[in-house]
């Protein structure tokens, strides 16, 4: 664990979901290619996957299913975003995802400064997306959220800060968010390598080893519970 990590993990008391929805409410769910829950179940479908979700969830008594960081994933293949000729398949998943209703409120795990936003349009991609910069005893990072709402990015500007637990969005609707079931995208990222409003949320198997080093697990803010 380097500086930035040991800093991040010694943080209490990060939500980007309201605290109304408690720890005991959130569910860890497998999406790798391995996973138990996605045998006989074709989720290329957004309808088939929200549905999916929402039976994942009840059966759980939950509000939240989450997990993906570090996961191969077959959820990618019908995208050509991650499948492009003559490149390396991307299905690494190198963030954390809270899978939870459009229209949830999502906030600031930390103090910040809105750096970039953009709608990441095409099948697969994040749709809306916000990007907030944070500073930390001289570590400069950041944190992606992916999937919003059209009306999240639609108001705000640049160099607006906000403070940590301040809500910044709302999740978005598979009609706006890459085709998905709703769900956010949480990600940490160190070097945003001139990235502005986008930064790759998958990666190849080759290029493993740097994403996770420049993207550590979300969840050593979030201190989710990762067994059911």
């Amino acid at each position: 664990m380097n500086a930035l990590e040991t800093i991040l993990s010694a943080i209490q008391d990060i939500k980007v979901i309201p605290e109304s929805v408690s720890l005991g409410l959130y569910s860890p769910l497998d999406l790798s290619i391995n996973s138990p829950e996605l045998v006989n179940i074709n989720l290329e479908n957004s309808n088939d996957f929200e549905k999916f979700i929402e039976i994942y969830l009840a059966k759980n008594n939950s509000k939240v299913a989450f997990g993906g960081y570090n996961e191969e994933r077959n959820l990618y293949k019908r995208s050509e975003n991650f499948n492009i000729e003559a490149k390396e398949e991307r299905n690494i998943h190198i963030g954390l995802d809270l899978w939870i209703k459009a229209g949830t409120p999502i906030l600031a795990a930390l103090k910040g400064e809105i750096h970039s936003f953009n709608n990441n349009l095409g099948l697969g991609d994040y749709g809306p997306t916000i990007i907030l910069k944070h500073i930390i005893e001289d570590h400069v990072f950041y944190t992606l959220y992916g999937h919003l709402s059209l009306e999240s990015i639609s108001d705000i500007e640049i160099g607006t800060v906000y403070e940590k637990a301040d809500p910044i969005a709302t999740l978005g609707s598979a009609l706006v968010n890459g085709d998905y079931a709703p769900h956010l995208h949480f990600q940490i990222i160190k070097d945003l390598d001139f990235n502005y409003g986008d930064f790759p949320g998958v990666c190849s198997k080759t290029r493993r080893n740097y994403y996770l080093e420049n993207c550590p697990d979300p969840n050593i803010l979030l201190k989710l519970p990762t067994q059911s």
